[in-house]
């Protein structure tokens, strides 16, 4: 990405910008957020609100975000929603840009942050054709041009767009991860410790965790299983996070010791990825992925229909119905939910060893939070291990 030094609003406002799409598709709008040029995989995101939380998400690093709701940006921002310490998107699409901020805990303009993040963003296009195209396409590679570069000559554009490295084969979790450990410590009497690996946590999760009851120890991603056993924590924890899990071998053979060891596991979204391969079961790229907080999911040990909140464009192959043995020796596996909307695999559980994991995020900040009770599941799996341990 490469933004331009900023300009004044007043002669900025309608500068031009076009996004173009790897078929050769293009959008003209307006110049949003930083100008220059940025490229990455286009993705669309369903949820009306919780667009900060999107941004700061670390697991759509490389990804341009299209917003489907049509006004983004009324509540402004603030220090308190962000997901991180920075915006990850590597660029923005959206309709209707607000052009006032009106909402009490606002400090600040998401306009202004965008700009201030390097951020390069495009407003004014349709972005209900975008989306159908993509619904129709498959992701695609795009690059958004604002300012100067939107008056580079249509090839050249289209060139740097296809020079765009696919999202499928990337290992991203090093360039999301912590570079050295820290703690995040329970107020009160603490359960036991939960080690997490970081492949692109959220607050929101360490936070939960905490509210769960255990001290959390957040390890960057390229811990090893003798530094991780060394520290004999209560639990581990796979964090959400970027890219390819077929390019995470060394997480997977991470994750199958710590199965071996029978110490209690659960993982959300790359972390269920993570632990489908463990297991001996293959993933694969969804044509346009689940993003947004309005994806329904049925549990099946309840029968009960969970709206959640997703950002995955990878999945599980494993039969939804029944239980399977594992390929890879880890006994009996089940598949406990799946999407409603086109049977994805949403979560998996071990059998004969203390592990279960979900495709999507019960912390799910901005809402909703009817996965939330997955937290005291893992509390309670904790709870029973250390009793019969």
């Amino acid at each position: 990405m490469t933004p331009e030094p900023a300009n004044t609003r007043s002669t900025r406002r309608f500068e031009p910008a076009v996004l173009v799409l790897e078929d050769g598709s293009r959008f003209t709008g307006q110049a949003y957020g930083a100008r220059g040029t940025t490229v990455g995989e286009v993705v669309f995101a369903t949820g009306m609100t919780g667009y900060q939380e999107t941004l700061t998400d670390p697991s759509y690093v490389g990804q341009i975000v299209l917003m489907t709701a049509p006004h983004i940006g009324n509540t402004g921002v603030n220090r308190e929603d962000m997901e991180s310490d920075r915006i990850w998107t590597a660029g923005f699409i959206v309709r209707d840009p607000s052009r006032i901020v009106s909402n009490f805990r606002a400090e600040g303009s998401l306009d202004d942050e965008l700009e201030s993040g390097g951020v390069v963003g495009i407003s004014g296009v349709d972005t209900r054709a975008i989306t159908r195209r993509i619904r129709s396409t498959g992701s695609l590679r795009g690059g958004i041009f604002s300012g100067a570069a939107a008056g580079l000559d249509a090839q050249e554009q289209l060139r740097q767009v296809m020079d765009a490295t696919p999202m499928l084969g990337r290992n991203l979790s090093a360039e999301v991860s912590t570079p050295e450990p820290y703690r995040v410590s329970h107020p009160g009497e603490s359960l036991g410790t939960i080690a997490v690996i970081d492949l692109g946590i959220k607050r929101s999760t360490t936070q939960f965790l905490v509210e769960a009851g255990f001290d959390v120890l957040v390890l960057p991603e390229s811990t090893t299983a003798q530094e991780l056993f060394a520290l004999q924590p209560d639990a581990v924890f796979f964090s959400n996070g970027p890219g390819d899990p077929a390019a995470s071998d060394r997480h997977v053979e991470l994750l199958q010791e710590i199965l071996r060891a029978r110490m209690p596991y659960f993982g959300i979204c790359f972390g269920n990825q993570l632990l489908g391969r463990a297991l001996g079961f293959g993933t694969y790229k969804l044509q346009f992925g689940h993003r947004g907080i309005n994806q329904p999911v049925l549990d099946k040990s309840t029968g009960r229909v969970e709206i959640t909140s997703q950002n995955h464009g990878f999945a599980v192959d494993a039969p939804i119905e029944g239980v399977v043995e594992s390929p890879a020796g880890f006994g009996p596996v089940e598949v406990t939910h799946f999407s409603l909307n086109d049977d994805v695999v949403e979560g998996l559980r071990a059998l004969d060893y203390p592990a279960f994991s979900v495709q999507y995020h019960p912390e799910s900040a901005a809402g909703p939070r009817d996965a939330k009770y997955l937290f005291a599941r893992f509390r309670d799996m904790v709870l029973n291990n250390k009793k019969d341990a």
